[in-house]
């Protein structure tokens, strides 16, 4: 799908070169510039489904983020995959996940002492 959307894009390109007056008028330019969108629109969201559900089945598994961002990783990531294209801000449900899980491991690394500082207390006035 990611190729056939770059050719579709990469032919819309080659007929701007060749002639730029007449193409932006013209019914191809329309259908190929819909197309692309389409599929590449459908095409990123599906990815960012089956990539929320793997990382929630290894969250779950290794216990790295609590349970609840897990099971809200696989609920937003079956709302991408049966939702359609006509909820504009769907596109924003993946980055948003991607943040709460960053902002967790960030806070709870910060919480915890480095494993260097706890294993040798004289080395935390190193740098």
């Amino acid at each position: 799908m990611l190729f056939t959307s770059a050719a579709v894009a990469g032919g819309i390109i080659i007929s701007y070169a060749a002639r730029p007056e007449g193409l932006l008028d013209s019914a191809t330019f329309t259908f190929a510039r819909a197309v692309t969108y389409e599929i590449m629109n459908l095409y990123v969201v599906k990815m960012a489904a089956v990539f929320m559900i793997s990382t929630s089945t290894l969250a779950i598994r290794t216990g790295v983020t609590p349970r609840w961002i897990a099971f809200l990783g696989y609920a937003l990531a079956l709302f991408l995959l049966l939702s359609g294209r006509y909820i504009e801000w769907i596109l924003l449900v993946f980055p948003v996940w991607v943040l709460l899980i960053s902002i967790y491991i960030l806070i709870e690394n910060l919480r915890r002492p480095s494993q260097i500082a706890a294993t040798n207390p004289g080395l935390t006035n190193f740098w």
